[in-house]
């Protein structure tokens, strides 16, 4: 008797798992690069781990990318470009309070960061730079330009209707964008050596509230009335 007679009930036999998987091979490569580059740094990020964290030979992960430096270039224009652009849509709504924005830019983007494991990219780039300066000019070109841009459209926004009193805004972005980046910073290097951890979203509250209180115009004098 037949094994197809033995078993009537079986269905057709499903494709190999690297056929059925073959078009999620690079998101799986890039969120192990992440992973890895978070972890170990750049320099000391093996494309050996990479592949094997993400469940392919290295061969496979030279289809899709040439090289380690390809690789980073992919991750940030793959999963944090896309958090810009998700900002970016998010100040077409010309009649959003312009303190309201700066508070969603500031967490939307500590928590998009967070959640797709990607908060220690910044540290990476800012220890390693000296060594890659590539790497430093991928990450400034892709996010620290667009990034700065978003800022500055909020607070130029804020002047022109008398919410803010006017400012350098090239430097109060920069003001703005330090306490996230303290954040990622101090997140995946000295909050170990914190007994109680370190509260982000409390820390980027309180920065927030400091900050918006010291840039506001008496509520008088401005055309959106709303407390920082």
């Amino acid at each position: 008797m037949s094994s197809q007679a033995s078993h009537p009930e079986a269905g057709p036999v499903p494709p190999p798992k690297w056929q059925r998987r073959k078009e999620e091979r690079p998101s799986e490569i890039l969120a192990a690069a992440a992973e890895t580059f978070v972890e170990h740094g750049y320099a000391a990020t093996k494309l050996d781990e990479v592949a094997r964290r993400a469940g392919v030979t290295k061969g496979t992960l030279y289809i899709y990318f040439e090289g380690k430096e390809a690789l980073f270039k992919a991750v940030v224009r793959e999963n944090i470009v896309p958090l810009l652009l998700s900002a970016e849509q998010s100040l077409g709504d010309e009649g959003a309070p312009a303190d309201q924005l700066l508070r969603d830019l500031m967490y939307n983007w500590w928590r998009g960061m967070n959640a797709a494991h990607l908060g220690g990219i910044p540290k990476l780039v800012m220890s390693e730079s000296a060594n890659f300066p590539e790497l430093a000019q991928i990450w400034f070109d892709e996010v620290v330009v667009r990034g700065r841009e978003l800022f500055g459209q909020v607070l130029r926004r804020g002047i022109a209707r008398g919410t803010f009193r006017p400012v350098d805004v090239d430097l109060a972005v920069r003001v703005f964008l330090a306490p996230v980046l303290m954040a990622a910073i101090w997140k995946h290097s000295m909050v170990a050596c914190e007994k109680d951890g370190f509260p982000v979203e409390d820390y980027l509250r309180i920065s927030l509230d400091i900050l918006l209180r010291g840039l506001q115009v008496p509520a008088a004098a401005g055309t959106e009335k709303r407390d920082a």
